[in-house]
C-alpha cells in the first residue's frame, strides 16, 4: 500500500510541473532575429502555434529565454542550422513570456529529419 501511495505522490507531482498552456509549432524558421542592443533572440516560423499562453496571444514570434547560456546558444544554433538548410523544426514552449513580455520562452527546439516515401 505504501508503494502504491509513494507512485500515486511521485506521478502528481511530475505532471504538476507539465505546463498546462505551453505553445507548440511544428514548422519551416522564417526568420531568425539576433538583437544587439541587449542579446535577445527570436524567431518567426511558418505554422500556426497551439496553446500558447495568454501572454504570447496574438503574436508569432518564439524567444530564447537566454542566450548567453550553454542551452540558450545551443537553442540558437538549432534555430539557424534549420533555418540555413531549409529544415522543419518542432518547438515546445514554456508556457512563459520571462524574456520578453509578448514572446513565448523556447523549451526545446526539435530540428526534424526528412521525410523518405
Amino acid at each position: 500500500m505504501k508503494t502504491y501511495v509513494a507512485l500515486i505522490s511521485a506521478i502528481s507531482c511530475a505532471l504538476a510541473f507539465i505546463p498546462a498552456f505551453a505553445g507548440t509549432l511544428t514548422g519551416y524558421v522564417k526568420d531568425v532575429y539576433v538583437r544587439d542592443s541587449d542579446g535577445l533572440v527570436f524567431v518567426d516560423l511558418i505554422g500556426t502555434a497551439t496553446g500558447r499562453p495568454p501572454c504570447a496571444l496574438g503574436t508569432s514570434y518564439w524567444i530564447v529565454p537566454n542566450e548567453s547560456t550553454e542551452a540558450g546558444k545551443r537553442l540558437y544554433q538549432a534555430l539557424l542550422g534549420a533555418h540555413l538548410a531549409g529544415r522543419v523544426v518542432a518547438i515546445q514552449g514554456k508556457n512563459t513570456c520571462d524574456r520578453w513580455p509578448d514572446g513565448e520562452d523556447i523549451e526545446t527546439v526539435g530540428v526534424l529529419g526528412l521525410q523518405t516515401q
